[in-house]
């Protein structure tokens, strides 16, 4: 019998002072069997960064969701489309590999990923060189540290502040908050 994903809820109230976007996002998060709380927290501090392009880039008029990820190699783990489908933002967590990226790249107006744990500088000093053409592709590192404290944060019910101020992204429960800045690596 396979396992099933474990189905966690986040009220998120982003504040992105940067880019001047405020809005409540609920979101429904399944965590894969073979995902971590850190992996799952890093796709929803994804989301959180990337909410305001909801307005910048669609107007509004589009949808940022979670994709597939794990489950469908064809599905990024967060993605935004307009209303006609057009993917306009790919975003993958983790350390993929240089084939799927460049792909996503071809499907997507911008492609982001975001890597952390000990081992994405590894990851990143292998990869990197065939990643030089992407134009549309963008890669940060979010400190291990950071990641393994974001994902103390997770529950199945969650209530949660995202501040986005200077470049630093501030994820809260009311209880205890975590600053997260992110290295641009491309």
């Amino acid at each position: 019998m396979a396992l099933k994903s474990t189905i966690f809820k986040a009220n998120v109230a982003v504040a992105d002072i940067d880019h001047n976007y405020y809005a409540d996002h609920a979101l429904t998060l399944a965590r894969h069997p073979s995902e971590n709380d850190e992996r799952m927290m890093i796709r929803l501090v994804a989301l959180a960064l990337n909410a305001y392009k909801l307005q910048d880039v669609v107007q509004g008029d589009g949808t940022l969701a979670f994709g597939a990820g794990l489950s469908n190699v064809d599905e990024p783990d967060v993605w935004l489309r307009d209303f006609t489908g057009e993917v306009k933002v790919w975003i993958e967590v983790g350390q993929p590999e240089d084939k799927p990226i460049i792909k996503a790249c071809g499907k997507a107006d911008q492609v982001i990923v975001y890597c952390y744990s000990h081992a994405a500088g590894i990851w990143w000093k292998g990869i990197e060189n065939k990643l030089t053409r992407p134009q549309n592709l963008q890669v940060w590192r979010v400190p291990s540290e950071t990641s393994q404290a974001v994902a103390l944060l997770a529950e199945r019910s969650m209530q949660l502040q995202a501040t986005v101020h200077e470049n630093t992204l501030t994820l809260g429960n009311g209880a205890e908050s975590i600053d997260i800045e992110l290295t641009r690596l491309k």
